[in-house]
């Protein structure tokens, strides 16, 4: 079997496959699944529920190890990394928006966002400060002392990918981030993903139903019960009045 080699400029998975076993059963989450994700575009992994889209973010993400094959990101083979490696390497170079967000209902938004390098143990004051310069990026600058109840639906997710994005991660991935939102405000949300996933270092990844999402993406990769069924490039960067 030729050997694996990883890729240095994106996302390579080879032969991707998943099971999951529940005492006599056994299901296929993935199937062979092998792609190629670019830095500096916007993919959407689309399909019906239960196909493995969120099984193969999670693989990618370096959270859930496949039963058979091989992911690399940026170089990195997950498979090659321990425990401890695996964490540090999520902490260092994945940022995650989560489709029910998380944020914490006590914490104001800048608090919110300073989280992750907070854990890092990074100085207060320096992890403060970086906070309110990504909240100011994506629009929340005057919204920084702003409970989450305080806050709109679109402005949560702001948060959400405000959070995700203040460690600068060069791999950056969306679980559904449109669904809880209305039309105008997933508009608004997918125009602000395809602004930082045009980061010529950066793979963003999106998993979502939402057909109003396709004029944002470079990259369409479609998945039926677990296999890779169609891909297709677009021209999102012209369709910028989506």
């Amino acid at each position: 079997m030729r050997r694996f080699q990883p890729a240095h400029d994106g996302v390579t998975c080879r032969n991707l496959s998943r099971d999951y076993v529940n005492g006599d059963l056994r299901v296929k989450a993935l199937r062979d699944v092998s792609l190629r994700i670019l830095p500096g575009e916007l993919t959407l992994l689309m399909g019906p529920s239960g196909c493995g889209k969120t099984t193969l973010l999670s693989i990618i993400a370096g959270a859930l190890d496949p039963t058979a094959g091989h992911v690399s990101v940026f170089g990195t083979e997950l498979g090659r990394l321990t425990g401890c490696a695996r964490a540090e390497f999520r902490g260092r170079s994945v940022g995650f928006v989560f489709q029910h967000l998380n944020l914490l209902p006590k914490l104001t938004a800048l608090e919110n966002v300073a989280v992750p390098l907070l854990i890092q143990r990074q100085p207060t004051e320096a992890a403060m400060k970086r906070a309110r310069d990504v909240l100011t990026e994506v629009g929340l600058g005057d919204r920084t002392d702003s409970l989450p109840g305080q806050l709109s639906g679109g402005q949560q997710q702001r948060v959400a990918i405000a959070r995700a994005l203040i460690h600068r991660p060069r791999l950056l991935v969306c679980d559904e981030p449109t669904s809880a939102v209305d039309a105008h405000t997933g508009r608004a949300v997918m125009s602000l993903i395809r602004q930082v996933a045009w980061q010529p270092d950066r793979v963003t990844i999106v998993v979502t139903h939402d057909q109003r999402a396709l004029p944002f993406a470079d990259r369409i990769i479609r998945l039926e019960d677990g296999c890779v069924v169609g891909r297709k490039r677009r021209r999102a960067r012209l369709a910028a009045a989506a």
